[in-house]
């Protein structure tokens, strides 16, 4: 499920007609309080301010090859792969749908219409509007937009290129874990270059399901995804994504809701950037490791900004417990 050096390079292509390539910087602040060097790669600053928009746009100049007919797609997200949709399908002219749970984020909620996306919102939780999506896809003839796939993992392994190929000596990548596009797409580049990084994935300790299925080897679903880091909050992994990782990934490791927190207080305090939870997953899993990698050089990887005014205000007023 890893995509190879010259898919990669023909994603790059493509995805330079909307986007230039991110920035990685190795902060000093944040430097110094990890004991280490960290560089860190701002998918905060993409379009829609995540990595997602780089494997949507793939996926649509796909879909539009190979079905060019198609009038319209469907999905279901929480958020950022929503926001990814609705963007490369206005870019394609094609109308999107978009399905979330109840008491999904409001502000990635409007971000998506303002995209252009017709919303739904169904179910307790993405696997739940994951269902129903696929069943509104026959039921108004939208082809379903998967939230992993090939095209994708090719689309978004162009934001892990680009860190390796600024940082090539890095020595380790920390990763958030969703559906598994964004380590799989890190996996393919390292792969592609022969970095010889570790490849770190990050889950959140209330949606573990990956954790739990690297430790056997085999898919082990949750009965619940209930963290903050929306974009972390999968109950199912994906068998094709969990191959890749237990093929090529050092390790999984958890996260809690509190050490994510922080790394949001963190970022801000060190760098003033806006991040979100899944998007400061990657730190605070450094953090936990700090002690065994202590002055080696790490990617970080921000995935995302995108967190509600609200949320993100009760965090900053937060003291860091961790």
């Amino acid at each position: 499920m890893l995509a190879n050096k010259d898919e990669i390079s023909t994603a790059t292509e493509l995805v330079r007609r909307y986007m230039q390539p991110t920035a990685q910087h190795c902060w000093p602040l944040l430097s110094e309080r990890c004991g280490a060097e960290i560089w860190v790669k701002h998918e905060n600053h993409s379009p829609t301010g995540a990595f997602k928009v780089r494997g949507g746009l793939i996926y649509m100049d796909s879909l539009k090859r190979r079905a060019p007919n198609t009038s319209g797609v469907i999905t279901a997200t929480r958020g950022n792969h929503g926001q990814s949709v609705a963007f490369a399908a206005r870019a394609s002219c094609i109308a999107s749908v978009v399905v979330v749970p109840h008491g999904n984020s409001c502000e990635k909620n409007a971000a998506m219409k303002a995209f252009g996306a017709e919303l739904i919102e169904h179910g307790k939780d993405f696997n739940e509007s994951f269902d129903f999506a696929k069943t509104q896809a026959i039921e108004r003839d939208l082809t379903f937009f998967p939230s992993f796939d090939p095209d994708l993992v090719a689309g978004v392994a162009t934001y892990a290129m680009e860190l390796l190929m600024a940082a090539p000596d890095l020595e380790a990548i920390y990763v958030p874990i969703g559906l598994g596009s964004g380590i799989c797409g890190v996996l393919s580049a390292r792969d592609a270059l022969g970095s010889k990084a570790d490849v770190i994935g990050v889950v959140a300790e209330n949606a573990p399901t990956y954790a739990l299925s690297w430790e056997t080897g085999e898919q082990v679903p949750t009965n619940t995804a209930d963290t903050f880091a929306d974009g972390l909050a999968v109950r199912i992994p994906d068998p094709r994504a969990l191959e890749a990782i237990l093929a090529g990934a050092a390790r999984v490791i958890t996260v809690s809701e509190d050490e994510m927190r922080a790394a949001v207080r963190y970022y801000y305090t060190d760098t003033h950037n806006l991040v979100e939870g899944a998007g400061a997953a990657s730190l605070a899993a450094f953090l936990q490791e700090k002690n065994v990698m202590s002055g080696k050089k790490v990617g970080v990887i921000l995935s995302g900004g995108n967190i509600d005014r609200s949320v993100y205000l009760d965090i900053l007023s937060e003291e860091s417990q961790v």
